[in-house]
């Protein structure tokens, strides 16, 4: 038998829903529920894309605007559909991803979300860093001020909302999704035992997308420098596509390679993943694992990719190597002490 490859791209991608996991896989995606009676509900849907033309999500860059705001719009479509299991007054019952009320709701969270990122991450760093100005003269100064501040914001949101107790449950979802993905894109038989022992972290979360968005926009910021305070407010929201567009090559990018570069530059996204994910029990993984199965065949990924025959495979558990870039990382973040344990942006 020839050398195991290391990895390889599969294309899908997915988010953490509550008590559930939602997997994309080209323009289908499913979401798998684990419902208030312990069965797996799963519904299949297809995704129309935001982009005009399908050759918009074909261009370097100019796809990766597009893919920011699917990311957005799905996530908050499933998110708002795993809810309504667990309404007391469930109006939208089966199906209600495709409802009118569903998509309009869908849309005013997009909105809001946006509009409080921009002010939280982009605007709120800069008028900060404007106080600078009474002591330092040097715009390289301010301009790095203002990134240090952002930094400082989005790993503070990160550790906050990873204490909050309902949010740890949907990070063990989270864990499971990545979990299922890494388990095929390593070459491994999609059971419970084989996904249980793959790593949680993963080159293209939407944690390390974040991270991307934060870390561009720092060194764009130095660079692009306008004297007209309101002109500077305008085009830190101006840039943020461009931002989004570089972010989405670099996440790509390095979710296709294993270059000693690329691991360096997902460091960062691992660390903070160890925050937004947490070790799954075998009840979220097969969820996950309902959800892979319904937009993807993966039997026939491993044949084609691998040279497996997955119906030929002992039932055993096949570890996979030790997580890339990581073995400098604490285990548990600081933050959480002693505690137990959302972009989805992949394509």
């Amino acid at each position: 038998m020839g050398k195991r490859k290391k990895g390889h791209y599969s294309g899908i991608g997915g988010q953490a829903v509550i008590e559930g996991v939602m997997m994309k896989n080209k323009d289908k995606y499913a979401v798998a529920l684990r419902t208030p009676s312990g069965e797996i509900e799963v519904a299949l849907e297809e995704y129309e894309s935001f982009a005009p033309a399908k050759i918009f999500n074909k261009i370097p860059f100019i796809r990766g605007i597009f893919n920011f705001i699917d990311s957005l719009i799905l996530g908050t479509r499933t998110l708002t559909y795993s809810a309504s299991f667990y309404e007391e007054e469930d109006e939208k019952k089966k199906g209600g991803t495709n409802e009118r009320t569903g998509k309009v709701l869908s849309v005013i969270s997009v909105i809001f979300s946006v509009a409080l990122a921009i002010g939280l991450f982009m605007l709120l760093p800069y008028f900060l860093s404007q106080f600078l100005r009474r002591w330092v003269i040097s715009e390289t100064a301010i301009a790095v001020f203002e990134g240090v501040i952002r930094v400082l914001i989005f790993v503070l949101y990160i550790v906050a909302i990873s204490l909050m107790k309902d949010i740890r449950r949907v990070f063990m979802y989270h864990g499971a999704e990545h979990k299922c993905i890494n388990c095929i894109e390593k070459g491994n038989v999609l059971n419970v035992e084989n996904v249980r022992a793959a790593s949680r972290l993963h080159k293209r979360c939407g944690t390390s997308f974040l991270f991307y968005v934060v870390f561009i926009s720092v060194i764009l910021f130095i660079f692009i420098r306008v004297n007209d305070p309101m002109l500077r407010v305008i085009i830190r929201v101006l840039l943020i596509p461009v931002i989004a567009g570089i972010s989405y090559e670099i996440i790509r990018l390095a979710g296709k390679s294993n270059n000693i570069l690329i691991l360096i530059l997902s460091s960062p996204g691992f660390l903070l993943q160890r925050m937004t994910t947490r070790e799954p029990d075998d009840d979220m993984i097969e969820v996950g694992i309902a959800s892979v199965e319904a937009v993807f065949d993966w039997k026939t990924y491993l044949k084609k990719e691998f040279g497996i025959d997955p119906d030929a495979q002992p039932e055993e558990t096949v570890y996979e190597m030790p997580e890339p870039a990581n073995e400098n990382l604490p285990e548990e973040p600081i933050a959480e002490a002693d505690l137990p344990p959302v972009e989805y942006l992949d394509e």
